[in-house]
């Protein structure tokens, strides 16, 4: 990164950088860094007299959690929420630390087993379950499908995931992958989530879902149908984790709208 340049001030120097030095370190561009300043997630530490904005070390500290909240499907006013609730930079920094490298090894697993997958597929080996899967953990969210949906849901649909064998998981994973993939183009064509594609979508999309034990549409996961799905929808947006599958928030929002729509 561009070091930037120091001046003068009370006695002391001041590390600064120019919009233009600071949006090209941070990979944005210099009017999203003014829109950061207009809707108040980011101010400059100074303007110069010709108008030129400067940025201190502070702001580049805040400039580092904007771009990681914005990362994980965060809009501009819940931003400037998190950064009003959290004046302690450095416990806020870990925290966002602690999520990243989570993600990281749970990225790795999965890099790991589909390395394995492959090599054993090429050398015609045979496949073991435990290694295919390895970083998709069907159990990480156990405790909120147990308090939305009951134990009796959770147990129901393990006991299904757990009894498959690996060709059933194989093929069951390539149909999440193709819904959700089918969901991320659609939303990116800028489909109507009323019209007839986006339909058919929400259509599958409610069928896999029934397919499921413990689900409404499985059977023994109390409440309605309609009331599950339109549950489910609002999760994939306000939960990261959720929205990551469709592409992030906005194709969440996509995936919401369509499936609102179709119940």
């Amino acid at each position: 990164m561009h070091a930037g340049r120091s001046r003068k001030e009370g006695g002391g120097h001041v590390r600064e950088w120019s919009i233009q030095q600071l949006a090209r370190a941070a990979g944005v561009t210099s009017r999203t860094l003014r829109h950061y300043g207009d809707v108040g997630v980011l101010h400059p530490s100074r303007t110069g007299s010709n108008g030129m904005r400067f940025y201190d070390e502070d702001a580049l500290v805040r400039l580092q959690r904007i771009l990681l909240l914005r990362d994980l499907g965060l809009a501009l006013p819940a931003i400037r929420g998190v950064l009003a609730g959290h004046d302690d930079t450095a416990s806020a920094l870990r925290t966002h630390l602690d999520l990243l490298e989570h993600e990281r090894r749970q990225l790795d697993r999965r890099i790991a087993a589909v390395r394995t997958t492959l090599a054993k597929t090429e050398r015609g080996e045979e496949l073991v379950a435990d290694e295919v899967f390895d970083g998709f953990d069907h159990t990480q969210y156990r405790d909120e499908v147990i308090e939305r949906w009951g134990k009796d849901a959770y147990d129901s649909g393990d006991r299904w995931w757990r009894g498959m064998d690996d060709a059933a998981r194989h093929d069951w994973m390539k149909q999440v992958e193709q819904l959700n993939h089918d969901w991320i183009a659609a939303a990116r064509a800028g489909l109507d989530p009323a019209g007839p594609e986006a339909q058919d979508l929400a259509r599958r999309h409610v069928a896999w879902l029934s397919s499921i034990p413990g689900t409404p549409g499985g059977g023994t996961a109390a409440g309605s149908p309609r009331e599950y799905v339109l549950g489910l929808a609002d999760m994939y947006v306000e939960d990261e984790r959720f929205a990551a599958n469709y592409g992030g928030r906005e194709g969440a929002e996509f995936v919401r709208d369509a499936l609102t729509y179709y119940v």
